[in-house]
């Protein structure tokens, strides 16, 4: 539900911001890198441009019944997967098909941004409200899928993009981890604020005492697991795991390669040494989780992260936005306004740890939990085709990354991906 806020002006200032930096992902683009789809899992630029207006369209469409459609508002190439709308395109023929062409999906673009702002900035009912503000956050993730998809592209031939920026990390000696008090605690969102369905009903879950990593697994840490040989025995991996490692032919995380004896990964910058300082990125939860076995250690479930970045633990009370009651500044968090466009050193960010101790919780990598996407008790759906349809086959992600709008950061935000999937910006921390 949009707040009184996101009504009286604040829906209109985060549309044109979003909008803005919509246009400034593909700003770096020639004409023909719109049409370029590097994998079946990718999606070419010009079909994200398109599809997040399509998107807008259809809330139009819904909030007034006299509303003129344009041509492409029933164009199966734009929708996603909703059923509901038509048949859509085969993802994995986007790249495939010439039209629409880039050039009236950019116009496109450009018209559904001038047709939205009288409505963005008038008096709306509830249901409108809500509606447009889900439309807005909707384009917030194809804009880190954006990022996702032009790395992929840009990994593959590509000279390097952007001039990577991470800030140097100041010098004191890092915390190891945290001890979490068990008890019943308060997971999910409370309510205030925009959040998505599967984020809700807040409901309470017994823990157990644990312990939980201060940081994220860095890339040093994760080559000592490929340095032991991690990637070659069975017995660190789950059945499914060990398949998918075999069958892909998995070395190391995605973007690595070894040059002269030593490993590189490739990304914006182009192709560089690994700092072995920044958190690993772009890694299954296979491969996660076959280093936690391999560490002795094991991944948190969502709820243990989530009370991990929300609990004070000598109030044991919990914080409703440790990081303040706004999106977090580029200067405390490594998040898409950032434009860093790759992963920051562990420690950079001390004065953003949450309340029980642990850093960069928010930001550079999306973290792996062993948690199932499943509902919670008591769950309601409240978008038609949206979340709740991918339930099942899925694992949760929590926290954000260098990708992510600070928009979108919520601590209660469930991101998911299936477990053999690494093209996102996914990294993880332990658990004991």
């Amino acid at each position: 539900m949009a707040t009184i806020q996101e009504q009286s002006g604040g829906l209109a200032r985060m549309l044109e911001q979003t909008r803005a930096m919509t246009q400034e992902l593909v700003s770096v683009l020639e004409p023909d890198d719109y049409v370029v789809q590097t994998a079946d899992y990718t999606s070419p630029q010009k079909w994200h441009v398109g599809h997040v207006s399509w998107i807008y369209e259809m809330v139009m469409r819904r909030m007034d019944p006299s509303y003129e459609a344009t041509p492409l508002a029933d164009s199966p190439y734009l929708n996603s997967y909703y059923n509901g709308a038509g048949t859509p395109h085969p993802k994995a023929d986007r790249g495939r098909a010439a039209r629409p062409a880039t050039g009236d999906l950019l116009a496109y673009f450009e018209e559904i941004t001038q047709r939205l702002r009288p409505l963005a900035s008038g008096p709306l009912g509830d249901k409108a409200a809500s509606l447009l503000t889900l439309a807005v956050h909707h384009e917030m993730q194809h804009q880190e899928l954006m990022v996702y998809d032009l790395q992929h592209m840009l990994a593959s031939d590509y000279a390097p993009a952007r001039r990577l920026g991470a800030p140097a990390p100041p010098r004191r000696e890092l915390p190891k981890s945290v001890h979490i008090r068990g008890g019943v605690r308060e997971i999910g969102h409370a309510g205030g604020g925009f959040c998505y369905d599967v984020e809700s009903p807040a409901h309470r879950v017994y823990l157990e005492d644990y312990e939980i990593d201060a940081l994220p697994v860095t890339c040093g840490e994760y080559e000592k697991f490929i340095a032991d040989g991690g990637y070659a025995d069975y017995r660190h991996w789950l059945s499914d795991g060990w398949d998918a490692a075999r069958k892909n032919s998995w070395e190391a995380p995605m973007y690595w390669s070894s040059v002269g004896g030593r490993w590189h990964v490739r990304d914006f910058g182009g192709l560089r040494p690994v700092n072995p300082d920044e958190p690993v990125c772009c890694l299954s939860y296979y491969e996660a989780d076959a280093y936690a076995r391999w560490a002795g250690r094991r991944l948190p479930t969502e709820a243990e992260w989530e009370v991990a970045a929300c609990y004070d633990e000598s109030a044991a009370r919990r914080l409703a936005f440790p990081w303040g009651d706004a999106p977090p500044e580029p200067s405390r968090a490594n998040l898409l306004e950032s434009r860093i466009w790759a992963r920051t050193p562990v420690g950079s960010y001390p004065d953003s740890a949450s309340p029980s101790g642990c850093e960069q919780m928010i930001g550079d990598v999306w973290e792996w939990t062993s948690s199932e996407f499943v509902p919670y008790p008591g769950f309601e759906s409240g978008f038609e085709e949206y979340n709740d349809k991918w339930f099942g086959g899925q694992k949760v992600l929590r926290g954000g990354s260098s990708a992510t709008p600070g928009a979108s950061i919520r601590p209660t935000y469930r991101n998911f991906f299936r477990p053999e999937e690494r093209w996102m910006f996914a990294g993880f921390r332990c658990a004991a």
